[in-house]
């Protein structure tokens, strides 16, 4: 409705000079303001148990908890970006480092969340002592783990399928390092990472509560959010105050949308590679205010010295990379020694692993994670399945179709935004009335969390096919399954593996959050290896917590190098543009 009543740039550039640049300012002063404001109370004292933080369910203090959330959200998003340019650039251009780093890559993203909390809570306290800024920043790491590695595994895999033509025109033109970074590598991943950081933001929001309200080691630590808020309002029962905190959740995620996605998706659609134009346009009024500004244009002038005199020097510092190549390459000596040692490494952490489960659990209670290990694989099983079948042939229509993407685009973004669990304690209520078993309603509950890792990969793949291949599959009469195999399939590849992978990491550590759902004093727990490691948690229980963590990564681990490697190798060497 905004991008509607909103003027024009060509009708904002008839207005006097300086009406777009006062409402830049003002915004700007605004924000500065806002950021200050919430900003100050994570500078309080924290001296548990004496000192803590409390939370009020009154609805007048929901803008606040949401500011405070909101901070949170968008320093762990500038966190994981930070992050996904440097792991992702460096696995995808070394070969050796492509070997730890990708598996590593793998675990984390296979460590439930609230295994970094119970790792992590107690060590950022003690960082800063006296001071709640040390549980804020376990909630920001909690949040940052939640989003990174689905952006980083889409910016990793952009770069190992940079259409080749343009690999070898950047290697010809003898482009430094840093140049092929910033002119080919950054640009060719942009769609799609801006697309994956606007899916892991939407996941973050899904473990804010956990982040805000964490229970680890027998101790409680909330911190204000509107996350604790919704934890507080379950465990009062309280129906009213969860209704406002919906409420204030759904304006958080529509004014987030119109202040800052969907300006970024109108600036990536340069980025497109393509020669005909785009048939779909991003549209942000936004994005046309700041461009109609003439402040913005003056602040680039200004500093555009500075940014040459930086790229000069990064060039010059970084010198020429031969091109990319997908065959393999000889291995050397220097190769077989590194691999030996990284057998070493693996041995050694094996012998460990055994000492450990020996002394402390038993063998009796690993065959009890691993069978509870299966049957949440079969809960992931059963919703990629369903996420590929659904969202897939929706997400390639989205892309293709202007009129239903200018429809659908803020209706999915909203629902992938929407923190699903949010809606958890209306279903446990649902579940409750109707008898439905936890087993199967637990699905339902990752699937709200997890599924749009694959609708939004299947957009950006859609949207990052040239629009003159789409053209000439028309002319040429491709319809229904012809064009789906000659292709969608091998255009949106990639970008499906990229959520398929993403999506079953998202299901696993949504299953923590899953498998065990309340209302008030009504808990419903399913089977299941998240709910084993959610108990092991609130109850302190490490040894039992190492376990659990331990073999969820070796299930996310061992699904990714058996099934989603494979197809990752598919999508590099043959179904890429």
């Amino acid at each position: 409705m905004l991008q509607k009543t909103f003027p024009s740039p060509e009708a904002l550039k008839r207005f006097p000079f300086g009406l777009a640049d006062i409402a830049v300012i003002l915004s700007t002063l605004v924000l500065l303001a806002l950021i200050a404001r919430v900003g100050v109370g994570a500078l309080v004292s924290f001296q548990p148990p004496h000192d803590l933080p409390s939370i009020s369910l009154d609805p007048g203090n929901l803008p606040y908890y949401a500011g405070r959330s909101t901070l949170r959200m968008f320093i762990a998003l500038f966190f994981s970006t930070l992050f996904t340019l440097i792991y992702g650039y460096i696995a995808a251009n070394s070969r050796r480092a492509e070997q730890v780093l990708i598996p590593l890559l793998d675990i984390l993203q296979s460590v439930p969340v609230l295994g970094f909390l119970s790792i992590t809570v107690t060590g950022f306290i003690a960082l800063f002592p006296g001071s709640l800024l040390g549980l804020e920043a376990a909630s920001i790491f909690a949040i940052f783990t939640s989003q990174v590695w689905n952006m980083t595994f889409s910016f990793y895999q952009s770069l190992r399928t940079v259409p080749r033509e343009l690999d070898e025109a950047v290697t010809l033109y003898g482009l430094s390092r840093w140049e092929r970074f910033t002119k080919l590598e950054v640009p060719s991943a942009m769609i799609g990472l801006v697309w994956n950081a606007m899916m892991s933001f939407g996941g973050g929001w899904f473990f804010v509560a956990a982040s805000e309200t964490i229970s680890v080691l027998n101790r409680k630590y909330t911190l204000p959010g509107i996350g604790s808020y919704v934890a507080a309002a379950v465990e009062a029962e309280n129906l009213p105050a969860l209704g406002w905190a919906l409420l204030t959740m759904a304006i958080v995620i529509i004014v987030v949308d119109q202040l800052f996605w969907r300006p970024l998706i109108a600036w990536t659609d340069k980025f497109r590679l393509e020669q005909s134009a785009s048939a779909l346009v991003p549209e942000s009024w936004v994005y046309d205010l700041l461009t109609t500004a003439r402040i913005p244009r003056l602040l680039g002038s200004a500093l555009t010295p500075l940014g040459e005199a930086t790229n000069r020097l990064l060039a010059w510092l970084s010198p020429q990379q031969r091109t990319f190549a997908i065959e393999p390459t000889p291995i050397t000596g220097r190769d077989r020694l590194y691999n030996l040692f990284l057998l070493l490494v693996i041995g050694a952490l094996v012998v460990t692993g055994i000492n450990f489960i020996l002394t402390t659990v038993g063998l009796a209670e690993v065959g009890k994670t691993f069978i509870l290990g299966l049957l949440t694989l079969g809960r992931v099983v059963i919703l990629l399945i369903f996420a590929t079948i659904v969202w897939t042939p929706i997400g390639v229509a989205i892309g293709f179709n202007p009129k239903l993407a200018r429809l659908l685009q803020p209706v999915v973004q909203f629902l992938a935004a929407f923190p699903a669990n949010f809606i958890f304690p209306f279903a446990t209520l649902f579940f409750i009335r109707f008898s439905i078993p936890i087993n199967w309603g637990s699905i339902l509950l990752m699937a709200l969390g997890a599924q749009w890792y694959t609708l939004f990969n299947s957009i950006a793949g859609a949207m990052s096919i040239p629009t003159d291949l789409r053209e000439m599959a028309r002319d040429v009469g491709l319809q229904g399954w012809q064009l789906w195999r000659k292709l969608i399939i091998p255009g949106i590849f990639s970008a499906w593996v990229t959520g398929g992978i993403t999506a079953s990491g998202g299901a696993w550590n949504a299953s923590i959050v899953s498998e065990i759902v309340t209302w008030g004093t009504t808990t419903l727990t399913a089977s299941g290896l998240g709910a084993y490691i959610t108990e092991a948690t609130e109850a302190g229980d490490w040894p039992r917590i190492t376990l659990g963590i331990g073999m969820m990564s070796l299930f996310v681990v061992g699904l990714n190098r058996v099934f989603w490697r494979r197809l990752y190798h598919l999508a590099e060497t043959k179904y890429h543009l």
